[in-house]
């Protein structure tokens, strides 16, 4: 993406605060999950999961919805940083490879952002220390802004 996007935050500081605050704060999923955000500005995202034996399925792999969680949350927390309060109207996800390692980073990109919607793209890798990451999915989802200004 060359031009840049507008903000829906005046700083990346106070970006952050907002995710931990009501994306995070306010979903019981997530916080059970620790998920940590990294970044979310001008249009990306990045964030991390350290991951715990209940996370994986029975090879040992992260389970497959703990990598899509990961996803969407990317795509949906590049888009509210342009959008506002957003939802996810849909995402198609392929995974690349088993998902094994200590944690899990996905970052987000905005493709194309509207009123109506945000179409983003996102990558998701697992990482071990020592190791190179590993790119375990792509997705791309529908962001929809939902209008509210949450307190």
């Amino acid at each position: 993406m060359n031009a840049v996007l507008p903000n829906r935050f005046a700083s990346p500081e106070e970006s952050i605060a907002y995710m931990r605050k009501v994306a995070i704060g306010r979903s019981g999923f997530s916080t059970w999950l620790d998920v940590e955000p990294v970044t979310v500005w001008e249009g990306t995202s990045e964030l991390t999961l350290t991951l715990r034996p209940e996370m994986t399925q029975h090879h040992g792999y992260a389970h497959g919805a703990i990598v899509g969680l990961m996803a969407d949350n990317a795509c949906a927390w590049a888009g509210a940083s342009v959008a506002g309060d957003v939802v996810t109207g849909g995402y198609t996800i392929d995974f690349l490879r088993p998902a094994k390692g200590e944690r899990l980073r996905a970052r987000g990109q905005v493709v194309k952002a509207g009123k109506r919607q945000v179409v983003v793209r996102a990558d998701v890798w697992a990482e071990s220390e020592g190791a190179e990451p590993v790119h375990v999915a792509v997705a791309q989802a529908t962001i929809v802004p939902t209008g509210i200004v949450p307190s």
